[in-house]
């Protein structure tokens, strides 16, 4: 009886999956030469009449097969909608996922496809971008807030994307709270390092058992409360030209000095160096940054707050110092470059990046620069 029923399931489900009889090589698998319209009716009717028998307590033998599965417990619309969110996260939300892949630098993205076309921003080696079209050699794309075309030569697409989008995606925790505490500490009795705005997106070191989760604060570790942040797993976008530009009335060595740091985003951060190329720490790179200008300074952003001229927020130039404090010790330094932002040498996992200049609450600033 249950080989009977084997043999018609298979019927079944050939006839189910493909709409027509079995193949000469689906008989082949039984060693049998069959006539095989004949016997496909054959089958199916044995089938009904087993059906008839009822069938259920006979198919917990062979559910372990696979086959039964797909007939007995098919998914619930709730299940196939968690598999595509699950689809969908494994590119981390892009459809036709593009990585930059340039040697150093970053890849310009212009207004149109064209060499001499406005530039609208730029795609930062190994970040990711949406290929929305592409012809003729040039890719037009969405990263982050940029729109534009790139050149495709300098794009990972397909495979190589995936693959290279594995390597390169980290946990990000997003503060989900205004004001979110960071601590020095797993536990609400801990110090409060500084404060973080609601969308700041911090590095995850690890996510503990205890509903704390350790995440970089630039280059040191510290805590957050698992219930006020977002989770994910994220990669790198594309810079605005707001960004890259500064206010009017500058001076030109202001520019020039915030063009140059710029030129070394996503480059290593390297505790105790002062590579712009190789590695640096935050003060290290402030410290070889201000040096092609001709303005020396210590390595140590403790020592380098007590250089220069204090300023407030309201007087921040490009070129300025914004130091960062823990327990009230100067732990951190930037370089503002115009538009609310900073860069700086950040933490090993992030290198020399960008941030809001208020991404952690200020000690102090300091203008170092004469006009």
């Amino acid at each position: 009886m249950k080989k009977k029923m084997m043999r018609s399931i298979c019927v079944l489900t050939s006839l189910m999956l493909f709409g027509e009889p079995l193949s000469a090589q689906a008989t082949e698998l039984n060693e049998y030469t069959y006539d095989t319209e004949t016997q496909a009716n054959k089958e199916a009717a044995e089938a009904r009449d087993i059906m008839d028998d009822s069938i259920i307590s006979d198919t917990q033998d062979f559910l372990t097969a696979g086959i039964g599965d797909l007939f007995i417990s098919p998914l619930t619309k709730v299940e196939y909608m968690e598999i595509a969110k699950n689809a969908e996260g494994a590119l981390w939300g892009y459809t036709h996922l593009g990585i930059c892949n340039v040697q150093e630098n970053n890849l310009n993205i212009r207004q149109e496809p064209d060499e001499s076309g406005k530039m609208v921003g730029k795609l930062p080696k190994n970040a990711a971008c949406e290929i929305i079209s592409s012809e003729n050699g040039w890719a037009y794309i969405k990263s982050g807030k940029v729109e534009g075309y790139v050149k495709e030569e300098y794009l990972l697409t397909g495979f190589d994307a995936k693959k290279r989008g594995q390597e390169l995606a980290s946990a990000i925790a997003v503060s989900t709270a205004d004001g979110l505490n960071i601590r020095e500490e797993p536990n609400t009795d801990a110090e409060v390092v500084t404060q973080v705005a609601s969308g700041e997106i911090l590095d995850i070191v690890e996510i503990q058992d205890d509903g704390w989760i350790r995440v970089y604060l630039d280059d040191e570790e510290v805590y957050v409360s698992a219930d006020y942040v977002e989770v994910k797993s994220d990669l790198n976008t594309a810079i605005t030209m707001t960004e890259l530009m500064y206010g009017q009335g500058v001076s030109d060595v202001r520019v020039d000095l915030c063009q140059y740091a710029k030129q070394f985003l996503g480059n290593p951060y390297v505790w105790g160096g002062t590579s712009l190329t190789g590695g640096a720490d935050c003060s290290g790179f402030v410290l070889s940054v201000f040096a092609k200008y001709g303005v020396s300074l210590p390595h140590s952003s403790r020592a380098q707050s007590g250089m220069g001229t204090s300023i407030s927020a309201s007087e921040l130039q490009p070129g300025d110092l914004v130091f960062y404090a823990k327990g009230g010790t100067v732990n951190h330094v930037a370089i503002y470059i115009g538009g609310g932002q900073v860069i700086h040498a950040s933490s090993p996992k992030t290198g020399i990046k960008i941030s809001a200049y208020n991404y952690r609450t200020p000690h102090k600033m300091v203008r170092i620069l004469r006009d």
